[in-house]
């Protein structure tokens, strides 16, 4: 392929700004974004994934939106080849493909690739989800701390799925999750420029309490009351709605779901920009610096 093909990489923690600086960056250079983020993928969930705004899905075209059903299985994986598939696709008509997410995972999928992970025996998962019906959420957080610390201090810490699959591997194997994420990095037929968007964290901290108070004035309490019957499934297992999952089971008031919110959003953060700051590779700007430091 063409070396002048260049895949724009947007990264950075929640809040940060990176949909907007993508869009801008999208019509200066007559391009589509790919969106690489977990949770935006699935149609039925608007206002806890803070998706694009109809508006700004009118503004530039974009891929892995809307795309996918809570119902559907999805993981790093399925998306890193798929979404490699699509942008292969927009170099045919672009010379410039905007990737935007902060799901490191994803990303990591796309631009490296993973090892292949061992087949655990269903025994082996079996007994660890019966520990988790027992022992609950603490009782998975506490036992991956204990087993594999780094890819703690990285995962989402309140989604069971990842958790589980972490210690299914390390009862397996006795290998931490960092073991089979060693794949030399694939070549990829474009160039990639890696950006990580950052600001002081006082102010990011503040853009994600505003963030939250707007969701919860949009409606996200009755968005996640919808979705109350399916709080099992994957798709769900997030910060933005197992707070609020676990106020209407009565563990706590509204007032206490809704620090819990913020106070979680934030450490999600936190573990984003630890992840996204082990790359070397990334460019770290604030939001209103990439359009003047860059030349694409």
């Amino acid at each position: 392929m063409d070396s002048k093909k260049r895949l724009i990489v947007i990264v950075g923690p929640t809040a940060v700004g990176k949909t907007a600086l993508s869009i801008e960056l999208a019509q200066k250079l007559n391009t589509e974004i790919i969106s690489a983020d977990a949770r935006q993928i699935f149609t039925e969930l608007e206002i806890g994934t803070a998706k694009p705004s109809f508006a700004q899905l009118n503004e530039v075209k974009h891929h892995f939106i809307n795309t996918k059903s809570i119902q559907e299985a999805y993981d790093a994986a399925t998306f890193g080849r798929e979404a490699l598939e699509r942008i292969n696709q927009l170099f045919e008509t672009y010379n410039h493909v905007i990737l935007c997410g902060g799901s490191g995972l994803y990303i990591k999928a796309l631009l490296e690739g993973f090892d292949e992970m061992p087949n655990v025996p269903p025994a082996i998962r079996e007994s660890i989800n019966q520990q988790y019906k027992i022992n609950g959420l603490g009782w998975l957080q506490h036992e991956v701390q204990r087993l594999d610390p780094d890819y703690f201090h990285l995962v989402d810490q309140m989604n069971p799925h990842r958790l589980i699959r972490a210690l299914e591997l390390n009862y397996f194997s006795g290998k931490p999750m960092a073991y089979f994420r060693q794949k030399k990095k694939k070549e990829l037929p474009f160039e990639v420029i890696k950006i990580g968007l950052e600001l002081p964290r006082e102010e990011l901290f503040a853009r994600i309490d505003q963030r939250m108070d707007d969701m919860i004035e949009q409606g996200l309490f009755e968005e996640a009351a919808r979705f109350y019957e399916h709080k099992n499934l994957n798709a769900l297992q997030t910060v933005g709605y197992q707070e609020i999952f676990d106020f209407m089971d009565g563990l706590y008031d509204k007032e206490e779901a809704i620090r819990l919110l913020k106070r979680n959003t934030k450490r999600y953060a936190k573990r984003q920009i630890t992840w996204f700051k082990k790359d070397r590779e990334i460019s770290w700007l604030k939001p209103d610096e990439v359009i003047q430091n860059f030349k694409f």
